[in-house]
Formats: structure tokens, C-alpha cells, sequence
């Protein structure tokens, strides 16, 4: 069976350094810090007091106050990225099948704000059952994916993806399978996470997975610094518009970049800890390549996992080391999680979000807030630290890692017709 290619033709982003794709790109290009304090809640009597919150969202420029109301915050989120990426696809409802166009959109946990108020809520009344009849709907992880569908009236394949912070990417993973398999033309696919909430930072703090640097909150999230000791959360969403090739040059449709291959695997090792020798995150990007049918010589630039956790990052460049060997002293690096903050279930696609316009502009984003070099990594290995470089960028890879052990791996490369 020959199998189709697949390209990008619409690309939606809402992150902390802008509520468009353009936004974001100028402020990763420009090293903009998206921490700050906490705005969403109360954030005074936790260990950790800021966090990378979008900036000047309004639902209600995307959604009617009455429809708003009945969707948490990760599907408004959703919603908005969609738009942006459907109608930079300018995909023509009236003369396209939309049984051929359908959703896969991830979230990691989903409507947990929606969760959070209304146990609490039921918690300060006399016991009497009094829920919102929304609550189950607002919060469930698929929901996102069918407020999309039903907005656009897109009838194809319709389900949710979750793996925890590699969720997104493993949803990108599906639908470029689903297309290249024939399965459909058009899939908006990507995700979204909102959980800046006492339940998410209370959460993550009891586990001491978030950095507490409460009076630096710019300069938090560093990965491959020494003195890096946690990572900071984010919220945000991304989407892709991927669209079997022959269906986009039969309409005109501008191409940002091919889909070449992807990866899954898992490490079998730890609930959040990664594979100390980077074991499956070396064998994730491996089968990314296989699949692209390229090697590592390839690959131009890397955008890593790099959450700014002691022993995450140490454990990718390893793999990273394995898999490229003397390339991986050549190959560009760079976490834009010491920008965005960590989105958990969004951060695989806003990330790929970067490799696609890395290819696109030619142009590598930076790691900022590099202070201390850590005496764990090696020295030769270009982070890309402090400023964007010019480059030719034939290709990018994409890295994202969950907890539970779950790797995805993406990989893009400009198009050649």
C-alpha cells in the first residue's frame, strides 16, 4: 500500500507570549519570558506563586457569553486555537466533504478547573446533590474535540488522545496516520490544557515538580542550567490543520511544511521520572526516523522536551548523544518551555508549532535564562542559549514526554513537491 503524504495547512496558537501564531513566534524569536505571578486564583499561601497564564484572553471574542459558560476553560482555549488554524487554512465548507474533515485533540488532564469548583462547591452546601448540568460535559476530555467538530459541522473521525504531557503530540501522531492511511483529507489536530488552579499548582507542588523561585519568576523555568529545580506551569493551545497533499494542491492551499514521520514509545520505568539513560526518549526519536526514512544527519534543529527538571533534561541529552552521535554536536537546540512554560498536554503541539516555523522562517529559537553551565552536559552541545540563530532548517524534530513514560516524537521537513 503506498501511503499518502501528509502536509500543514493551517496553524493555530494560543500561548503566554501571544493569542496568535504570529504573537507567539515574534516572542520566542525575541526570548520573551511568559512567567509571571498568578492572576487566575489565590496563589498567596502555596509554594508556588506564579506561572506562564495567557495574556489578555477573552473568551467572549470567541464565544457567546451563554455558550462561554458551558465549556471549561481548556475547550475555550481550544476553540479560539481552532478558528485560527481553519480559517488560516481556508478551508471552503460549502465545497469540501466534511465526512472527509475530522478531529484529534488532546488535552493531559482535561476540565479540572470545572472539577475543582464544583466539588468544592457541593463540599460548602449540606450534602444535597446540587451540580451544574454542565459539569460532566465541561469536563470530560473528549469535549474539546466535539466542540470543534460541531462548530465547523466537520463529520470524519472525532475522539480525544491523552498521554499525559506527550499528549498533544501523540494526537498529531494519529491523525497524520489516519490521513496517510486514507482515512480522511483534512485533520485538525493538536491540544489544549488550562489548569492553573489551586487543584493543578497544589498538585504539582505536592509532588515538587514546579520551580518555587517566587522572586525571579522570569527567570524560573531554565533548562540546562545548573541551578534549574523545577519546571513552571503554562496554559495554552495549539492546532494544525494536516491535509493530504494531492486534496491540498487540488485546492489552492498554501503548504507550511510535510509531516514526515513520528514516534511513540514508552519507558516501562517510573510513574514521572524519566529512564535515567534516557532509554525511551532515545528509542522514541529512532522510530520518529525510521518512519520519516531519514537520518540523523537530517535533522537540523531539535526542540526538546527541556522542562527544567534536575533529572529530565540530563536524561534527553543522553538519548540525544545516542541516537545523533557526532551530529548532536552540530544539531541546534532549544527548550522555548524556558519561554512558555511548561503547557503539559499543548506543550507537544505549540512546540512543533516552533519546528514549523523553524522550517518555515529558517530561523532557530533560543533557551533563555542560562546563568550556570551544568557540569553534567556536555559542553560541546549547542543549546542555542540567549538569542535566536539563522539557519537552514531542512528539518526539525520535535520531543515530548509524559508522565507515566510516554514518549512522541515528530518530526518535519520542508516540502518538496
Amino acid at each position: 500500500m503506498q501511503l499518502k503524504r501528509v502536509v500543514v495547512t493551517g496553524i493555530g496558537a494560543l500561548t503566554p507570549l501571544g493569542n496568535n501564531t504570529q504573537d507567539y513566534w515574534k516572542g520566542l524569536l525575541n526570548g520573551v519570558s511568559g512567567a509571571d505571578a498568578i492572576t487566575l486564583f489565590d496563589a498567596s499561601k502555596f509554594k508556588t506563586r506564579f506561572a506562564c497564564e495567557l495574556k489578555g484572553f477573552d473568551p467572549l471574542q470567541y464565544l457567546e457569553k451563554k455558550e462561554a459558560r458551558k465549556v471549561d476553560r481548556y475547550t475555550q482555549l481550544a476553540l479560539a486555537a481552532s478558528d485560527e488554524a481553519v480559517a488560516d487554512a481556508r478551508i471552503d465548507k460549502e465545497n469540501m466533504n466534511p465526512d472527509r474533515i475530522g478531529v484529534v485533540f488532546a488535552s493531559g488532564i482535561g476540565g479540572l478547573i470545572t472539577f475543582q469548583e464544583e466539588v468544592v462547591n457541593f463540599a460548602k452546601g449540606d450534602g444535597t446533590p446540587r451540580f451544574n448540568p454542565f459539569f460532566i460535559p465541561k469536563m470530560i476530555l473528549d469535549i474539546a474535540a466535539g466542540h470543534i467538530s460541531m462548530r465547523h459541522g466537520f463529520r470524519g473521525p472525532n475522539f480525544a488522545v491523552t498521554s499525559a504531557c506527550a499528549s498533544s503530540t501523540n494526537a498529531v501522531m494519529e491523525a497524520f496516520n489516519l490521513i496517510r492511511l486514507g482515512m480522511a483529507d483534512i485533520l485538525i489536530s493538536g491540544g489544549s490544557e488550562a489548569v492553573i488552579s489551586e487543584a493543578g499548582v497544589g498538585g504539582f507542588n505536592a509532588m515538587k515538580a514546579l520551580s518555587e523561585r517566587n522572586d525571579d519568576p522570569a527567570t524560573a523555568s531554565r533548562p540546562y542550567d545548573k541551578d534549574r529545580e523545577g519546571f513552571v506551569m503554562g496554559e495554552g493551545a495549539g492546532v494544525l490543520v494536516l491535509e493530504e497533499l494531492e486534496h491540498a494542491k487540488a485546492r489552492g492551499a498554501h503548504i507550511y511544511c510535510e509531516i514526515a514521520g513520528c514516534g511513540a514509545t514508552a519507558d516501562a520505568y517510573h510513574i514521572t521520572a524519566p529512564h535515567p539513560e534516557g532509554l525511551g526518549a532515545k528509542n522514541v526519536m529512532l522510530a520518529a526516523l525510521r518512519d520519516a526514512q531519514m537520518a540523523p544527519a537530517d535533522i537540523d534543529y531539535i526542540n526538546t522536551h527541556g522542562t527544567s527538571t534536575p533529572l529530565g533534561d540530563i536524561a534527553e541529552v543522553k538519548a540525544i548523544i545516542h541516537v545523533f552521535g557526532d551530529r548532536a554536536f552540530d544539531v541546534n537546540i532549544s527548550s522555548t518551555k524556558s519561554m512558555t512554560g511548561h503547557c503539559l498536554g499543548a506543550a507537544g503541539v505549540i512546540e512543533a508549532i516552533a519546528c514549523i516555523q523553524s522550517v518555515v522562517h529558517d530561523q532557530i529559537p533560543p533557551t533563555i535564562n542560562h546563568f550556570t553551565d551544568d557540569p553534567e552536559l556536555d559542553p560541546r552541545l549547542n543549546f542555542t542559549f540567549g538569542k535566536p540563530q539563522q539557519k537552514k532548517v531542512r528539518a526539525a524534530l520535535s520531543n515530548t514526554f509524559g508522565f507515566g513514560g510516554h514518549n512522541a516524537c515528530v518530526v518535519v521537513k520542508k516540502y518538496e513537491a
